[in-house]
């Protein structure tokens, strides 16, 4: 029965788009590449893409861009791009889905020897990616991208560097500190991958949770080369909320730790009025600014706790809807005008 639910799942690679590396074929290497109101540096990217991987000729190679929802030109500018180069396949999304979603779509639709994800706006090198590939010769089955330095404001260095630890401290699986998305899958690796199909996704938990033989190279982070990040604060913090929800209890558990820390002090707040009311009868008031302290901090306490346990909640509503992950208006490829 586990494994028939398995199987309804899973979201397998058109038979069509599988390779079987034989005698004499080169590997496939499929670039997943989320796209997002990036028309003022899409070009620039695919340019320097095309340069990176045309210096290793002993691979055949698939662009597949996914177009989520982009409102600013972005569209036009990759159907020239698909139109100039056979390798180049267009997702087109009916609307906005997030940058995780449309990096699944882009999974769903490759169909390489080895998939490589990253971003679009020439933060992560081209070049790199090329590591990426030596380390997966080599032996490795995930190959993550991991950032020596980055170029961001101080803030968000600080902050990120301290989500990463909080959350490798608070998850139940090992997810690797200062990655982002930018990693290679072996076809195995993206296969299991594909059958990971919850709404609220964290991909580099859900690669982290896998398992298989897993390397890190290290990269500098470049400067963002044109348009605005992708990642304001707000969608930072979900993103945020996503990855400690998805692999940790740890909130729950906190939630009755604090219960019964309140209930130790509770109870010793109840002796202290007790033995004041039976010791020192004369010097005992009226306890109305403690009762209005202890009435506050209760009541803020248990709208806390009921937060985070909604929060949950509505990840387990979300999940039951079984809604479609994204709806798919075009695919986009050479041969079409």
């Amino acid at each position: 029965m586990a494994d028939t639910m398995h199987q309804q799942v899973r979201v397998p690679v058109p038979q069509q788009r599988r390779r079987a590396t034989g005698e004499g074929a080169p590997p496939l290497i499929s670039y997943v590449l989320p796209v997002y109101n990036e028309v003022a540096g899409i070009k620039r990217f695919h340019d320097g893409l095309t340069a990176a991987t045309a210096t290793r000729a002993e691979f055949d190679y698939e662009f597949v861009y996914v177009n989520d929802g982009s409102s600013d030109g972005s569209l036009g500018v990759l159907k020239d791009i698909a139109k100039n180069d056979p390798r180049v396949r267009v997702v087109d999304f009916a609307r906005n889905f997030g940058h995780q979603i449309a990096i699944t779509a882009g999974l769903d639709h490759a169909g390489g020897d080895a998939v490589i994800v990253m971003d679009t706006d020439l933060q992560d090198p081209p070049q790199v990616s090329l590591e990426l590939i030596d380390a997966w010769l080599d032996g490795a089955e995930i190959v993550s991208a991991r950032r020596r330095t980055r170029r961001d404001t101080p803030f968000k260095r600080a902050t990120a560097h301290t989500y990463y630890r909080v959350l490798r401290r608070c998850a139940e699986v090992d997810i690797p500190v200062d990655t982002g998305d930018f990693r290679l899958l072996d076809r195995r690796a993206a296969e299991e991958l594909r059958g990971f199909r919850e709404r609220s996704r964290f991909i580099r938990g859900m690669v982290a949770s896998m398992g298989f033989e897993q390397q890190e190279v290290l990269f500098d982070r470049d400067e963002r080369v044109a348009g605005e990040t992708k990642y304001p604060m707000r969608k930072m913090l979900r993103l945020a909320a996503d990855g400690v929800t998805s692999f940790s209890t740890v909130p729950l558990k906190l939630i009755t730790r604090i219960g019964f820390i309140t209930l130790v002090l509770a109870m010793l707040g109840i002796v202290y009025a007790v033995a004041l009311r039976l010791f020192f009868p004369a010097i005992t008031v009226s306890g109305w600014t403690m009762l209005m302290v202890a009435m506050l901090f209760l009541g803020g306490l248990q709208m806390v706790s009921l937060g985070v346990i909604g929060s949950y909640v509505g990840r387990i509503y979300h999940e039951v809807q079984q809604r479609p992950l994204y709806i798919v208006r075009n695919v986009i490829s050479h041969d079409e005008d």
